[in-house]
């Protein structure tokens, strides 16, 4: 008998070699070669069966959904669950994950919809104090700690298919069509594939839980993002409440909502004004600090952005920046020196979103200038103003989407002035009309209103 021919698969990229060397020549990752035995495939008659055809411009409706009840989770993954979809939920270990999922759980478990919970990790008295805690032990929610994925399928077909299948975790389940160790890239693989089909021959929905590497990635294969329907992730600050829930991907809805959460003793609670959570509502106004009005997918969120700009001793100043994209705020370095006549280059710079959020839309260039300059000239910014656009090359300040919505949340929260590119004037009559907006064309404008020497007698 011919022995099997075996193949070395990356375990952080998926790449396959013919054999085993120290470094993967795709990604370059050391140490990360496994060997692995694929099951030998059954081979078929060669024909394939017809299917029909369906036209394109056909009248369709909208998929159903099963909403949960709690907002700002249905909200991430577009108004509830879609029957038959499947979403892959990432997160730091310790961050929620689990905690989210049982209340989810025990939310769809009160409308009447039949849950299952398989636990590859934690034994079923493990997630039993877990459920008491959380006040949920008395919700009709059906758990196993199992990790075949054979086993699971069959147990699940001798019922009627659950509303909501949750895996915890896809990492941890294993097939035996495959001969490899479990939490490889071809077990996972092979898994997410077994539970994709059971999910879309039935119409359950599933949820597979995913670890994440030392940056932030999803383990295993891409291909596993790819093949379901949905990706989210959950993750929070360390030493902080809040937790956000973020969507990557969403075949049935917008891909860049969020939702937060606030960790409790009782479990995560629903933030329904965030804005509120992210602003420290100082007193009065300190230099180096602006208030963005940015926007979180379809949500308008206002939140801090600070700096410090000090005189450096180093040859090389530091650029230190939490919340932000570097190379956004080195662009925006060279731009206040180039065409507002800044001098950054002698200056450590530190840049802070508060309350650990990250933003990296462009929307937020203005009001991270404002802090540099706010910061560098030890001056204040004009108390209540809120700041969003886009800075140029050139320096020009370019418009942003989402203005209107921007200035009502501001209004809301008491803001009552706005720095705004010029165009969003122009847009006065849909905007609140407590709110003054003051148009800067130019970055060096902005300057000029911070640092000018005529600022003080026009405040």
């Amino acid at each position: 008998m011919a022995r099997p021919r075996t193949s070395f698969v990356c375990q952080n990229c998926g790449a396959v070699a013919p054999r085993w060397q120290g470094r993967c020549d795709a990604c370059g990752a050391w140490n990360s070669l496994v060997e692995e035995t694929p099951a030998a495939s059954a081979r078929g008659s060669g024909k394939g069966r017809r299917f029909a055809l369906a036209d394109l411009g056909a009248p369709t409706a909208a998929p159903p959904r099963i909403a949960t009840g709690i907002n700002e989770f249905d909200r991430v993954i577009g108004g509830g669950f879609v029957p038959g979809s499947v979403l892959l939920l990432g997160g730091e270990p310790g961050i929620g994950k689990s905690t989210l999922l049982i209340q989810v759980c025990g939310a769809l478990a009160r409308l009447g919809q039949r849950i299952v919970y398989i636990s590859g990790e934690e034994a079923i008295d493990q997630v039993r104090l877990r459920a008491e805690r959380l006040n949920l032990a008395r919700e009709r929610i059906e758990f196993a700690a199992e990790t075949k994925v054979e086993d699971i399928v069959a147990t699940l077909h001798s019922g009627p298919a659950p509303a909501l299948l949750v895996i915890d975790s896809i990492q941890t389940m294993w097939t035996e069509t495959l001969e490899a160790a479990p939490g490889t890239v071809t077990q996972v693989r092979g898994a997410a594939q077994a539970l994709i089909a059971y999910a879309k021959t039935t119409g359950a929905s599933v949820i597979l839980v995913g670890h994440v590497t030392k940056d932030g990635q999803i383990a295993g294969p891409r291909v596993v993002e790819h093949m379901v329907d949905a990706v989210t992730s959950f993750d929070g600050e360390g030493g902080r409440d809040f937790r956000i829930l973020r969507a990557l991907k969403n075949r049935f809805g917008p891909s860049n909502e969020i939702g937060v959460f606030e960790m409790t003793g009782g479990g995560l609670v629903e933030v329904g004004n965030p804005s509120a959570l992210f602003l420290s509502h100082q007193a009065e106004a300190r230099p180096g600090t602006a208030v963005l009005a940015g926007m979180e997918g379809t949500r308008p969120l206002l939140t801090e952005i600070e700096a410090l700009v000090a005189p450096s001793p180093l040859g090389m100043p530091r650029r230190a920046v939490v919340g932000f994209d570097p190379n956004r705020l080195a662009m925006v370095i060279a731009v206040l020196e180039a065409r507002a006549g800044l001098k950054l280059g002698q200056h450590d710079v530190y840049l802070n979103v508060a309350g650990g959020l990250r933003i990296s839309e462009p929307a937020a260039d203005l009001a991270a200038a404002a802090a540099l300059v706010s910061s560098l000239s030890g001056r204040s910014l004009a108390p209540h103003s809120v700041f969003f656009g886009e800075i140029g090359l050139s320096g020009a300040v370019r418009p942003v989407a989402h203005s209107v919505t921007r200035l009502k949340e501001a209004a809301k929260l008491g803001f009552a002035r706005a720095f705004v590119p010029p165009s969003t004037q122009e847009r006065r009559e849909k905007g609140p009309e407590n709110m003054a907006l003051t148009p800067c064309p130019e970055v060096a404008d902005l300057v000029a209103f911070i640092a000018g020497p005529e600022r003080g007698r026009r405040q």
